[in-house]
């Protein structure tokens, strides 16, 4: 399936009678991937298909990285402008400080008091990476997404999405952005790496857009995400409080692939990404969402970073694993490598942002550098509310 008809699997059914520009459809993917969908096939979370990204990120990701395995040893790494490291080189370590660092949020996580309300209210930005058209720099665009998902059977999902504008995604692409003019309106490309680098584009404005509200019926009227296979609220609200009942349940959807294909991936692998899904996205106990840092903590090859920055400016840790990258058939360079992270606050458990970083260039990251946010979404707000937007 190319970019562009997961983009349209993905948008959500009360919109589908609208026209949508891509930009929008893009923004979609971030919060689309997490939610329910009618048909029982197997569905991309998390991450949009497009290129993601963060204006300075390399600035901010400057940490130690600490590895997690069962090989033992204990060595940090020296700080670099990198979180990554060189790709399948490295014999991965135990190192104490990090599982401490993922039992610490799980501690605080349990803590945190346990209240409910009438919707569950996300609030989050996404950015996403395109290439102008007429110039050599890159640009990030920006979308607020908020959802509100009901707390009772038979309700709606609320949605509401708004662009921030769309700026350079550097220093060095402010320099090209102001060399062409500094233009307002700018065309882009289709995604580096895209099927079709080549095909006509659209335009992307510098300045933020009106709000576009939408709602849409709970799939079977009681599903309202995603997490292995579609989900009530009460089964995330019984989900089993300890890290090994967690797994299990869990497990249950795994099937030997990744979440959107046929494509061979690792239990360890799988449970990540699922288990970030649940951590920043779903309203589940305290207990449980100290369950899951407790299983975090406990898979194999995994490696936990401090002092790493988000694109709201805010410090956290991140645990992370590498994901191979699939190739398109035509693509050059090869398979590449990403380092999908969770950041979080290690004091309250509480999610930061998501994002993939390219580790090697392949597939559909081949026109992006090593050290690349690919793809980002920050977390501005989770909790629960008795109020619903505005109709």
């Amino acid at each position: 399936m190319n970019p562009i008809d997961q983009l349209r699997a993905a948008r959500p059914a009360h919109l589908d009678d609208t026209p949508v520009d891509p930009r929008t459809r893009a923004a979609e993917l971030s919060r689309a991937m997490a939610r329910p969908r009618p048909a029982p096939a197997r569905r991309r979370i998390v991450r949009p298909v497009w290129g993601l990204g963060l204006a300075g990120a390399a600035a901010a990701v400057t940490a130690v990285a600490v590895v997690i395995s069962a090989t033992g040893g204990t060595a940090p790494r020296a700080p670099s402008v990198q979180v990554i490291s060189s790709p399948a080189t490295t014999t991965p370590r135990i190192e104490l400080a990090g599982r401490s660092i993922l039992l610490a949020a799980a501690h605080g996580a349990a803590r945190q008091p346990d209240v409910t309300g009438a919707y569950w209210h996300t609030v989050s930005v996404s950015r996403n990476l395109f290439e102008a058209a007429d110039g050599d720099y890159t640009l990030v665009d920006r979308q607020r997404n908020e959802v509100w998902t009901p707390s009772a059977t038979g309700g709606e999902q609320w949605s509401r999405t708004r662009s921030l504008g769309v700026e350079p995604a550097s220093p060095d692409d402010r320099a090209a952005w102001e060399r062409a003019g500094s233009p307002t309106e700018i065309q882009v490309r289709s995604p580096k790496g895209g099927d079709n680098p080549k095909s006509e584009g659209f335009a992307l404005s510098t300045e933020p857009g009106a709000a576009q509200d939408g709602h849409a019926p709970l799939v079977d009227g009681d599903k309202v995400f995603w997490l292995g296979r579609n989900v009530s609220m009460k089964d995330l609200r019984g989900l089993p409080e300890d890290p090994e009942g967690l797994k299990a349940w869990l497990l249950r959807s795994y099937e030997g692939h990744d979440t959107e294909s046929d494509t061979p991936m690792s239990s360890d692998a799988w449970l990540f990404a699922v288990t970030v899904g649940l951590i920043t996205d779903m309203p589940v106990t305290p207990q449980v969402r100290g369950a899951a840092f407790r299983m975090l903590a406990d898979l194999e090859t995994i490696e936990v970073v401090r002092d790493v920055v988000d694109a709201e400016g805010r410090t956290g840790s991140a645990v992370a694993i590498e994901e191979r990258a699939r190739a398109k058939a035509d693509a050059k360079g090869g398979e590449g490598i990403l380092r999908n992270r969770l950041i979080f606050d290690e004091a309250t458990g509480r999610a930061l942002a998501r994002d993939s970083v390219v580790v090697r260039p392949g597939g559909l990251q081949a026109g992006f550098a090593p050290g690349t946010v690919w793809n980002s979404e920050t977390v501005l707000a989770a909790g629960w509310t008795d109020e619903r937007p505005a109709s």
